[in-house]
């Protein structure tokens, strides 16, 4: 993961070039290993680098031989080796993963996008015809913005974060996931349209335990494609107890299931860094494979911290537990929102201690992690799901909160982390296994009380080996069925509690009942939002920059309350709470 900058069609880019630079240096948190910058014709491309794969030649913008395309690229493209093998009339210049989008983009055009496998946001610029094309990831794992500005109209601006761009353009988008624009045209055309994603459309498929679990392996398995030192975040919930448990077995795996070297490395000797096409994960020489570490993060006692103990000492990782005070909290929502560029509360509430955790793991020397953001979505997971008053709907709900993410899960989870220049992987975003788990019949994931299938049943289930005398389990059995915790709650219940009391502090009932005339319909319900809104403001006063933004929607008539804490949800077990402890 990386940060990247690109302006099309400036009118004066020699003059212009200074100010890009600047603008790229707001981002070098997200790229702090090299930083470089291409000027042809009137456009300008510049890149921050996080050096996780091809370390010693993949410094980007990367050009072909030719020197026709220029490309910058924020991502990681885990099936490049395949790609390579298929491109291998393209005169490859580095072992970067990402240098497969030219090959892709001279063969395929705007479909390009369609043939990767990975999390990206990339802009390639065609030097020849004048041509700018511009993609992000289907999900939107990573983020990418577009801008334009009324004092120069025929300028195009991407960037990595909206911080780039604020301070040049009077339009400004979330470039959306799935998505490519190409200067031809001047369109942005969706390219990522699964079956799945017609919110009226309900699927019939039956469940397969095992198809699942497969799926999810392949997933991680993917995503430890790096040649640095990498861990997990584990939270002691299910999703990220899952991911942690498959990647301390596929790590060990790794030590001595490693594939020779292949025709792909003849020019350098070095093995690419990768999955085959058999599905091993290959590993490049300097790759050095070391028991996997795990990292928590909480106010003391917080119900999380026991819970992600446990599993670590039950899957075998170096366990690293951090705790934080509300004061570092308090103290770190101004930045989180400089880094997040959102108001919305729920992300603020869950991004603060996971900004905090990822300073403390940089600082340890990882520069990747493996995270569980989009499970409770998939399989509808939060606890009001279970006031669905059909399978219909419940699908219908869940394809809406995936369709979103990019806007709030994934944006927390990119975002937070590369603040500090760490880079998170989501496996439950898996192209494969969406479209996996997104066609399963609803009827399956419904919670039902009565009949013990509580949320995310299926999930639960394809990974319980409890029959199987010859399998080791993945998890304890009172981690595997342990109860949603939503993060911003599981890191302490404290922290919510405390976050409304300092709002109650700074906010005056006159302020609250007096919104910004500015802020038209889009008005802070609660004095916490209010807050944010304020910060955020503070720190990009435009209404350009807050049309971006967009705010968590609770489902009220399902029993969601304004407050998208889920210890407000009825099936809550309340067993859990501080006061019954």
């Amino acid at each position: 993961m990386c940060g990247i900058f690109a302006a099309y069609q400036v009118p004066d880019v020699k003059a212009f070039k200074p100010k890009a630079l600047e603008y790229s240096k707001r981002i070098r948190h997200r790229g702090p290993d090299w930083s470089g910058n291409k000027v042809v014709n009137n456009t300008i491309l510049c890149h921050e680098r996080l050096a996780i794969v091809g370390l010693e030649s993949g410094a980007q913008p990367i050009a072909s031989s030719d020197g026709r395309y220029i490309l910058t690229v924020n991502g990681e493209i885990y099936n490049h080796i395949k790609l390579r093998s298929e491109l291998s009339e393209y005169d490859f210049q580095t072992l970067s993963d990402c240098e497969v989008i030219i090959p892709l983009v001279e063969k395929y055009g705007i479909d390009a996008p369609k043939y990767l496998d990975g999390l990206f946001a990339w802009v390639l610029y065609d030097t020849k015809e004048d041509r700018i094309v511009a993609a992000r990831d289907p999900v939107g794992i990573t983020t990418l913005y577009m801008g334009r500005s009324s004092k120069s109209p025929k300028t195009v601006f991407f960037a990595s974060e909206l911080k780039c761009l604020v301070d040049e353009c009077d339009e400004i988008i979330s470039f959306p996931p799935g998505s490519v624009y190409d200067s031809n045209t001047d369109k942005i055309t969706r390219y990522f349209r699964p079956d799945w994603f017609d919110e009226n459309r309900i699927p019939h498929k039956p469940l397969d335990y095992l198809a699942i679990r497969h799926s999810l392996e392949r997933a991680v398995r993917k995503r430890l494609m790096a040649e640095v030192p990498f861990g997990v975040l584990l939270s002691g919930g299910l999703d990220s107890s899952l991911v942690a448990a498959i990647a301390a077995r596929e790590t060990a795996k790794a030590n001595y299931e490693c594939p020779s070297s292949t025709n792909l490395t003849e020019k350098t000797g070095k093995t690419l860094t990768g999955m085959d096409d058999a599905g091993h994960l290959r590993l490049s020489s300097g790759w050095s494979a070391q028991r996997l570490h795990s990292y928590a993060i909480g106010l003391p006692g917080a119900p999380d911290l026991g819970a992600a103990q446990k599993v670590a000492k039950f899957i075998g990782t170096i366990h690293h537990e951090h705790n934080f005070t509300l004061q570092e909290g308090f103290d770190a929502l101004k930045d989180v929102i400089y880094h997040l560029e959102t108001y919305d509360v729920t992300t603020i509430r869950a991004s603060t201690p996971m900004y905090l955790l990822s300073r403390k793991i940089k600082a340890q020397g990882v520069k990747m992690v493996l995270s569980g953001e989009g499970s409770d979505e998939i399989f509808g997971g939060y606890l009001y799901f279970a006031a669905a008053p059909s399978a219909d709907e419940f699908h219908t709900e869940c394809v809406k909160r995936v369709k979103n993410l990019h806007l709030a899960d994934c944006l927390r989870a990119n975002k937070s982390t590369m603040a500090w220049g760490l880079e998170a992987r989501v496996p439950f975003l898996d192209k494969e296994f969406l479209q996996l788990c997104m066609n399963i019949d609803p009827k399956y994931k419904l919670i039902d009380q009565k009949s013990g299938k509580i949320e995310k049943y299926i999930l639960r289930k394809a990974f319980d080996t409890s029959d199987d005398p010859s399998e080791k389990p993945y998890l304890p059995k009172e981690i595997l069925y342990r109860q949603k915790e939503q993060f911003s709650d599981g890191v302490g219940y404290s922290w919510i509690d405390g976050l409304k009391d300092l709002a109650d502090k700074q906010i005056s009932d006159e302020e609250f009942a007096h919104p910004k005339p500015e802020w038209g319909d889009d008005k802070p319900h609660t004095k916490e939002a209010y807050l944010y809104r304020v910060f955020f403001d503070q720190l990009f006063p435009s209404k350009a920059a807050a049309s971006t933004v967009m705010r968590w929607v609770p489902k009220a008539e399902w029993g969601c309350a304004e407050d998208p804490s889920g210890r407000y949800a009825k099936i809550h077990d309340a067993s859990v709470l501080p006061e019954n402890k």
